[in-house]
């Protein structure tokens, strides 16, 4: 465990805490000035709490040095836990540096059970946090990585699950499989399919797109494969190409493949099988090279056994599928994407509060991605200040009950600016996220939030 940094110009001071500390196995150096102290700080690597007094010369009871000496040490290490050792005079001073960040602060004479619970817990507490730290660094560091190795179409997101899904995706986007992209409506399944198509060895060719449930089961043969004149009602003097024939070469997004008619599944499936097709009319065979990438939000293989859709079809599709998960399921994404469709639309000198936040992070976004987009764009336009209120998103009611509380993490920042909003009050706090106060001491406990 780290070492415990003790700054006190009474040595009999000193002498007690070391021991009090060796005592339950706590390794202590220690300094009788603040500037021997701030040495110490500075050439130890393994400090990991101080606790420091509050007076260093004769006579004086003000705090102002201890002071000096706590802002002192948030220069050289501002996460390092610090502990006020004051006396009743220095109560004022303590409480107002607790606010500033101290950790806490113990009256003389102390409780020896007490400081030793105390300094046990910040240490431990300073271990996770530090973990959590070196933990979000290599988060951001892979995420780094891969903007860099590969074009990621401007994708915004935070999130582990979004990172396993985008590694996933530049992987298989180098072969040439079909692949299919399955997940919820309005989760982003067509900004990953442009994501595979911009990584992949076809990223030259053509790349088009269609949504086979927005297209009529009479024209959507007629679409996907083309038609010879007058094979269908409507369908003119003219032979019509289809998608495969402009997509030959490159790439062809099908989505909502679910809607895709029975007919359609059988001459798709060929397509997979042989690159072979021929038109709506036509007995001539046709050739295509086309990588088909599919999206839906269908279940599948519930259509199967339903009948619906072909069984032999589905595994073609299926080579490689990737699943986007629900925006509700990556709650780390939702603010990142709420400023970015902020910043980059029509609000883009528009902030949000921190109750506007807090609503966002708590909402279950059940039209996913596209719905948060929407709801940004009219808060903006219906913002006449720089700061949207969570009135103004307006946001549907929703049970928010246990689940909802359990779903809802708060980011370090939010909890920081909501406390500074709501004046340090929990209660208020409490209310402004959405927690409860007890489930508002264990976020702070967890970020080491004074409170």
């Amino acid at each position: 465990m780290d070492k415990i940094l003790i700054i006190d110009d009474n040595s009999g001071i000193i002498s007690a805490l070391e021991l009090l500390l060796s005592l339950h196995n706590l390794n202590c150096v220690s300094a009788v000035t603040p500037q021997a102290g701030l040495q110490l700080l500075r050439e130890h690597g393994d400090i990991g709490l101080v606790i420091q007094d509050m007076n260093f010369t004769a006579d004086t009871t003000s705090g102002e040095e201890g002071r000096e000496l706590f802002f002192a040490i948030r220069e050289i290490e501002p996460d390092l836990p610090v502990i006020l050792l004051t006396a009743w005079t220095q109560l004022e001073m303590a409480v107002e540096l607790v606010k500033a960040g101290a950790a806490d602060y113990i009256g003389k004479p102390w409780d020896d059970h007490k400081l030793v619970a105390t300094v046990k817990n910040l240490l431990e507490l300073s271990e996770l946090q530090a973990q959590q730290r070196h933990s979000r660094q290599e988060a951001m560091q892979a995420r780094q990585q891969l903007r860099q190795q590969f074009d990621l179409q401007e994708i915004v997101y935070r999130s582990s699950a979004m990172q396993k899904l985008l590694e996933m995706a530049t992987q298989v986007a180098r072969s040439e499989v079909p692949v299919l992209i399955t997940g919820p409506n309005g989760a982003g399944k067509e900004k990953i399919a442009d994501i595979v198509q911009a990584n992949s060895t076809l990223r030259d060719g053509p790349y088009l797109k269609v949504n086979v449930g927005a297209l009529p089961e009479e024209l959507m043969e007629a679409e996907l494969f083309g038609a010879e004149a007058g094979a269908y009602t409507g369908a003119g003097n003219r032979a019509r190409q289809g998608r495969f024939e402009a997509a030959d070469g490159g790439t062809l997004f099908l989505d909502e493949i679910g809607e895709l008619s029975a007919s359609g599944q059988v001459k798709l499936l060929r397509v997979l099988q042989t690159g072979e097709f021929q038109r709506l009319g036509s007995s001539q065979t046709r050739r295509v090279n086309v990588r088909v990438l599919s999206a839906t939000n269908s279940d599948l293989p519930q259509q199967i056994a339903a009948g619906h859709f072909r069984q032999d079809l589905f595994y073609r599709l299926n080579v490689i599928e990737l699943k986007v998960p629900a925006l509700r399921d990556r709650a780390e994404d939702i603010l990142p994407l709420a400023l970015a469709f902020l910043h980059h639309g029509i609000g883009q000198t528009k902030q949000l509060s921190p109750q506007a936040q807090s609503a966002l992070v708590r909402y279950h976004w059940p039209g996913n991605v596209r719905e948060l987009q929407n709801s940004m764009q009219r808060a903006a336009v219906l913002t006449s200040g720089d700061t949207i209120e969570a009135e103004t998103l307006a946001l549907p009611q929703q049970d928010t009950g246990a689940r909802a509380e359990l779903s809802f993490e708060p980011s370090r920042e939010l909890l920081e600016q909501t406390l500074a909003s709501c004046n340090g009050i929990i209660a208020q706090a409490a209310r402004e996220l959405g927690l409860s106060r007890q489930a508002l001491y264990r976020r702070l406990d967890k970020y080491g939030i004074p409170y």
